[in-house]
């Protein structure tokens, strides 16, 4: 990791720790956010109210973490993507890494939601 990218880091770690009262050794880059960090919906609001006050970035709903999407009968059937789906959810989520699980299930993309993405999605907003 570079400095950047460290200090990013650990400012998140600082913001999961103290939303989801995990230990700072529980926060790893690839810790997914539900499953290995017990995070909730209630969760992710006071998440985002402390990732905006910590970086100084404004976080429209919807940008970080799909909502309507998975609604969306051309991005998604089967309860899978669409060949539409996949390509657009890839432009308007880039931090959210795919990584050949574009045969993932939707119900399941939330394994995906990690400490990493928000890493990444933190990069997109501050660089």
């Amino acid at each position: 990791m570079d400095t950047a990218t460290d200090q990013t880091f650990q400012k998140i770690r600082e913001c999961l720790v103290t939303v989801l009262g995990v230990d700072e050794d529980e926060v790893k880059a690839e810790a997914s956010l539900i499953e290995d960090l017990g995070a909730e919906s209630i969760d992710f609001v006071d998440l985002i109210f402390r990732l905006e006050k910590t970086f100084g970035i404004h976080i429209p709903q919807g940008e970080l973490f799909p909502q309507d999407f998975f609604s969306n009968k051309e991005y998604v059937a089967n309860g899978k993507f669409t060949a539409k789906g996949l390509e657009v959810f890839k432009v308007r989520y880039p931090f959210i890494e795919l990584n050949g699980t574009s045969d993932l299930p939707v119900s399941q993309l939330s394994k995906l939601y990690t400490v990493k993405m928000l890493v990444n999605y933190i990069k997109t907003k501050t660089h």
